[in-house]
């Protein structure tokens, strides 16, 4: 294999291989240089690597993208060596990738990681100025998750029981269908449309607190309001959220959630 040296000063070397100056040229939208201060490579374009079966960046490490960068449908396991910044989308659906470790810290497009296995959003983007996806991955939980979304926040067909690290400003519409939602602790407080389908508590329980909670009500004083209005099945799947309960209803509730387990079992 020959090395095409393309930096050199009395400490340290940076080197790239032709295999890796081919695969930059044919994937470049636009050019390609080498950051001599940073020793990362920058596109002034877009940079396109999909569908090519990569299980890495072929050790080449990204810095700025001034368009977007597609590497998605590959059987990529890590973001190691992706772009530091991306003024346009970044797009690493459908591969292997089990943390966001190493995802651009700046996107100013759509971030759509869904279909793939990361189990936190620890080191995603803080600030999204798109649309941020991560369907079908195996989340448990939101920390992690940008506090700012300008455009659709979609985290359907996770098992995320509540919305705690969830952004508190979404601008169009969040997503939470599919899940195994049972609490609505950190819901957005700025959101377009609220969507909750197919939880383990009933859509119409959940929408109806969240839509007291864009009123104005804390989640707690949402949930108390219309408690009234819910049927045993999501009392016995959210009373432990509520305050001030006699100990014989907590009993009812516990009892209520032990034949609720019986019957999911049969």
């Amino acid at each position: 294999m020959k090395y095409v040296k393309l930096f050199e000063d009395f400490s340290t070397s940076t080197f790239l291989t032709e295999e890796q100056i081919e695969w930059l040229d044919r994937c470049t939208s636009g050019s390609w240089k080498l950051n001599h201060a940073t020793g990362l490579i920058d596109v002034d374009g877009g940079f396109y690597c999909y569908r090519q079966n990569l299980t890495d960046f072929k050790g080449v490490a990204f810095g700025h993208i001034k368009k977007s960068f597609y590497c998605n449908n590959n059987l990529l396991t890590s973001l190691e060596g992706a772009p530091q910044t991306v003024n346009g989308n970044f797009y690493c659906y459908d591969n292997q990738i089990t943390s966001l470790v190493g995802a651009p810290q700046t996107v100013n497009g759509d971030f759509d990681c869904h279909e793939n296995q990361i189990t936190s959003l620890v080191g995603a983007p803080q600030t999204v100025n798109g649309d941020f996806y991560y369907g079908r991955n195996r989340l448990t939980s939101l920390v992690g998750a940008p506090q700012t979304v300008n455009g659709d926040f979609n985290c359907n067909n996770n098992q995320i029981t509540s919305l705690e690290g969830a952004p508190q400003k979404v601008g169009e519409n969040f997503n939470c269908n599919n899940n195994l939602l049972t609490s609505l602790e950190g819901a957005p407080q700025t959101v377009s449309h609220f969507f909750c389908s197919d939880n383990p508590v009933s859509e119409k329980t959940l929408a109806s607190i969240f839509a007291l909670m864009k009123k104005g009500k804390s989640y707690q004083q949402a949930l108390e309001e219309y408690w009234p209005n819910m049927d045993d099945e999501d009392r016995a799947l959210m009373y432990k959220d509520l305050k001030d309960l006699t100990p014989e209803e907590i009993r009812r509730y516990e009892a209520l959630t032990t034949v609720n387990r019986i019957k999911n079992y049969l």
